[in-house]
């Protein structure tokens, strides 16, 4: 199966950072900053809607691979915005570039890769797991 997945497709989100996004909060650190664990999950989300609407019913995509710089921190309340870039499409998988930047510039980069799965098919191989 093909799917109409295009170079330079691109996501944007944004997110308010809370207590529950930082780095105290994760175990990941003491600091009350903007946890790295958070901004990853906030690049994941980004790059999955991103891409969404361009596979058929049925169809989404799973995170595979992730090379991320957490570059500076950010305090509760800052304004987290995350933007998304299709690079190129490797069949199944998908490589973005993504940026997150607070009020202040950048704080973030990451290289990702998800690939594209039949849900009921990827669920129905991991419920032979248990």
């Amino acid at each position: 199966m093909e799917f109409d997945i295009k170079t330079g497709v691109q996501g944007h989100e944004t997110r308010m950072v809370e207590k529950k996004d930082t780095a105290k909060h994760f175990g990941s650190g003491l600091a009350e900053v903007y946890a790295t664990p958070s901004m990853v999950a906030l690049m994941e989300y980004t790059a999955f809607k991103s891409v969404e609407a361009y596979l058929p019913e049925g169809f989404s995509t799973v995170g595979i691979q992730i090379n991320v710089q957490h570059k500076k921190a950010s305090l509760p309340g800052s304004i987290i915005s995350c933007i998304s870039e299709v690079r190129k499409v490797d069949g199944k998988k998908i490589h973005f570039q993504i940026t997150a930047n607070d009020e202040q510039g950048e704080i973030g980069t990451a290289e990702h890769v998800r690939y594209i799965i039949n849900s009921d098919d990827f669920m129905n191989k991991l419920s032979h797991k248990k």
